[in-house]
């Protein structure tokens, strides 16, 4: 394996602490090329589609990629805005805004970059960028706020895949999930009232979650029940009654069973036992994108209405509101509060014993085994005994 680093790799340069928020991806275009790419980076990994390689790979070359792109495509196109893809700048004004509120706060050290799984920017090369820039510390923070091996897991995956070959792995974080973390539920609480205030209080509230297989929670991943706590505290927020709020799994594909109940089916089923109104927020996606804007804010407003229902009114993800921004600053902050980014110390200082000082690196060079070494410090910058 080859281990990559720096020919021109200075001993003393200035450490870098970073956040890395990273969401799934989105492709450049709305196009069917694009989509296609996008969507061939995407299928292919064995976290999302858990079906024998060979014959999984017949079926996305021979099937899949010939049929979905197109489609995919026109979906796109109908929520893709002049700024580009939803996905991709709601996360960038996310970041933003939690660089503000952490710059607020007196933290101006800590660095917030924007990474997608799949897609651009690659976490590859948003890992590599930071590496060149000595990179020290990092937390990696999926936008998932509930865990899945589809989804965070494949996030480590590829964090993983890249640290492996560094020579200078740096300090890590790793947030799973935060749909539990104090606070969370009550933002999407507080979303939901203040769009009830805005627009009105429909007689139902529906939690549409992306769904995975039934049999990856039969193996063991967390994700529905997490997605199930999540809906019921922050209806206890909420205050509703049983009958006045309910959740389903969107985004299914394939043959096999998806956790259920499906939300293409509850809009319809809502509308026969007498739910006119409804509002749909779906707190799996902490920025809206195709599986909101389009799934649901169209094509499901669409399927209710054909079956009955008289208004479906999609309440937003928490995006980049000042909110959220701040809560992710705080989330930010209590994951990193033991770096030296955080006590005021000069960092300098603080990276002293593993970095050798720049005056130190013409002293740098190669002492043999037999030889008397020349400086104390050897060209990798370990002392060496006279």
């Amino acid at each position: 394996m080859k281990y990559q680093g720096r020919a021109d790799f200075a001993h003393g340069a200035p450490p870098l602490a970073a956040v890395v928020l990273v969401n799934l991806g989105t492709p450049d275009q709305p196009d069917a090329g694009a989509v296609r790419r996008y969507l061939a980076e995407f299928l292919a990994d064995p976290r999302v589609i858990e079906i024998p390689r060979l014959l999984w790979w017949l079926i996305l070359h021979g099937i899949v990629l010939r049929l979905r792109p197109r489609r995919s495509a026109q979906a796109y196109r109908q929520v893709w805005q002049e700024r580009g893809s939803p996905l991709l700048f709601h996360t960038q004004d996310l970041a933003k805004a939690t660089q503000s509120q952490l710059q607020q706060s007196g933290q101006s050290r800590i660095e917030v970059h924007v990474a997608m799984r799949y897609g651009n920017p690659g976490m590859r090369d948003v890992l590599e960028q930071l590496m060149r820039r000595n990179l020290r510390r990092l937390l990696v923070l999926p936008l998932y706020p509930q865990y899945s091996g589809t989804t965070t897991g494949a996030v480590f995956d590829a964090l993983a895949n890249s640290l492996k070959t560094w020579r200078w792995v740096p300090e890590l974080g790793f947030i799973s999930d935060y749909f539990a973390r104090p606070g969370y539920t009550e933002l999407l609480a507080q979303r939901v009232r203040q769009h009830r205030l805005d627009h009105g209080t429909a007689a139902h509230l529906l939690f549409s979650f992306h769904g995975i297989p039934e049999r990856y929670l039969l193996a063991g991943d967390p994700y529905h029940c997490q997605c199930l706590a999540t809906a019921r505290r922050t209806a206890e927020h909420l205050q509703l009654k049983a009958d006045q709020w309910s959740v389903s799994f969107q985004s299914r594909v394939g043959r096999e069973r998806w956790l259920t109940p499906y939300t293409d089916q509850e809009l319809k089923r809502l509308p026969a036992i007498g739910v006119k109104s409804l509002d749909v927020i779906c707190p799996a996606f902490a920025v809206d994108c195709l599986e909101t804007l389009e799934e649901i804010a169209i094509t499901g407003r669409e399927t209710f209405l054909a079956a009955g229902g008289e208004q479906l009114r999609y309440i937003p993800a928490l995006n980049a509101g000042d909110d959220h921004a701040q809560w992710l600053a705080q989330l930010i902050a209590e994951a990193s509060a033991h770096w030296p980014e955080w006590s005021g110390a000069r960092l300098d200082e603080v990276d002293a014993d593993i970095a050798a000082s720049k005056d130190r690196q013409r002293l740098a060079q190669v002492n043999f085994p037999g030889s008397k070494p020349k400086d104390p410090l050897n060209k990798f910058g370990a002392v060496i005994a006279p």
